[in-house]
């Protein structure tokens, strides 16, 4: 199986009900005959959902390929350090709102996992919060227009938000609460208030709830040019009834256009929106939720895997590093790396760990000194595994690489 040093992926598409429809056949001419709601592309080694490889003696998948040597598949540095290919790359096509959620820390995974394990609860259980022992830092790149909500917003702004509202409109809960959070603007303030908010139930909350959107339509009525209330009541007919619809006036709400890049890190709230992208990510499945879904939520746990800390809006986007044609996004962990080639002619890379390149908008050729080649067409990748030590692409279009 490993003569080879160049693999071409066959990825699975996962059929998530937010997913789009139509982006991965208007990017990469992926059929989508039966409408299915195609949300993720996936490339990588995940047990949900792994990659097959194509080699001189057939198909394998990519797990198994890393199993026959993974210190020559990986690097003997990530095979010691990581015991695993260490990133899963994806495509993610939001068709509807993701759930809002956060991801804890590595140090934080591995306590709630072994707690879990102990407690004997099935790892697919609905309401079971961690589905392994791994952080879970992502790289987003958009592909188009890219809504999301990152980060806490400044003190400031959330309380100005929340003046304004419970200023029109009788909501006395969270009225206290944000005079609570008035007088401690701290973290620890921003944690009771915003666990305050998730904490809502009954009447109260439908109370909050319907004054939140009455505000709304007058914003919008009124012609506000804020995005978050025109926001607000589109998130409401996807989740009527949902808490989490409080989330805009508390997150920074931001559009990366296409080219554009943002990192999220470990113990910060976030949620994508709609809209096409790139996604790499450490290899796990864990998702602590505070609102936009219908699955589990633990307000106690997500709380204490969150940092209530202001995240100022104009600090979300990643700004690369340009050497020629290749833009290099610094992220601040060893899980994975992500470069974008503009064009590629001819590039030559040296190769340090197992690696992944997806060719995003034109047909992209990828060489090996041994005279092996293979053709991705748009929407396609390949496996470049440690062995190969270097390799070309060459292509008029952008180029997506993905290592550690």
């Amino acid at each position: 199986m490993t003569k080879n040093y160049l693999f071409k992926l066959e990825n699975t598409i996962q059929n998530y009900a937010w997913g789009s429809k139509t982006a991965l056949q208007s990017l990469f001419g992926i059929e989508n005959a039966e409408q299915q709601p195609q949300a993720e592309i996936w490339m990588g080694a995940h047990p949900n959902g792994c990659s097959k490889v194509q080699c001189a003696d057939g198909v394998h998948l990519l797990s198994e390929l890393i199993e026959r040597n993974k210190p020559d598949i990986l690097s003997p540095r990530t095979a010691e350090q990581f015991g695993e290919l260490p990133y899963l790359f994806k495509v993610l096509a939001a068709g509807n709102a993701l759930s809002i959620q956060v991801h804890p820390s590595k140090a934080e995974a591995e306590l709630g996992f072994a707690k879990e394990e102990a407690q004997g609860i099935e790892r697919a259980h609905p309401q079971r919060n961690y589905r392994d022992a791994n952080h879970k830092p992502e790289l987003v790149y958009a592909l188009t227009p890219y809504q999301a909500m990152n980060g806490f917003r400044r003190f400031a702004e959330i309380i100005a938000f929340f003046e304004q509202l419970v200023a029109k409109l009788h909501i006395p809960e969270v009225a206290s609460l944000l005079a609570q959070f008035r007088a401690d603007q701290t973290s620890s303030g921003l944690e009771a208030f915003f666990v305050g908010i998730l904490s809502l139930e009954g009447e109260e909350k439908q109370q909050a709830l319907d004054a939140l959107l009455t505000y709304a339509h007058q914003q919008v009525l009124n012609q506000d040019s804020r995005v978050e209330f025109a926001l607000i009541l589109e998130l409401a007919q996807t989740y009527p009834g949902d808490i989490g619809l409080f989330a805009p006036l508390m997150l920074n709400v931001l559009t990366l256009q296409p080219g554009e890049a943002m990192y999220l890190d470990a113990r910060t709230p976030h949620a994508y929106l709609k809209g096409a992208g790139l996604e790499v990510m450490a290899n796990s499945d864990n998702v602590l939720r505070a609102g936009l879904t219908a699955k589990h939520i633990d307000v106690a746990e997500l709380a204490r895997c969150t940092l209530f800390a202001e995240k100022p809006k104009e600090t979300l986007l990643l700004q690369p590093v340009v050497d020629g044609n290749k833009q290099s996004y610094l992220v601040p962990v060893p899980d994975f790396a992500f470069n974008c080639f503009v064009k590629a002619e001819a590039e030559r890379i040296y190769v340090e760990s197992a690696e992944i390149v997806f060719a995003i908008d034109a047909d992209t050729t990828v060489s090996h000194p041994s005279g092996e080649s293979l053709l991705l067409k748009k929407g396609e990748s390949a496996f470049i595994p440690a062995f190969a030590q270097e390799y070309t692409i060459t292509s008029t279009g952008r180029v997506a690489r993905v290592f550690n």
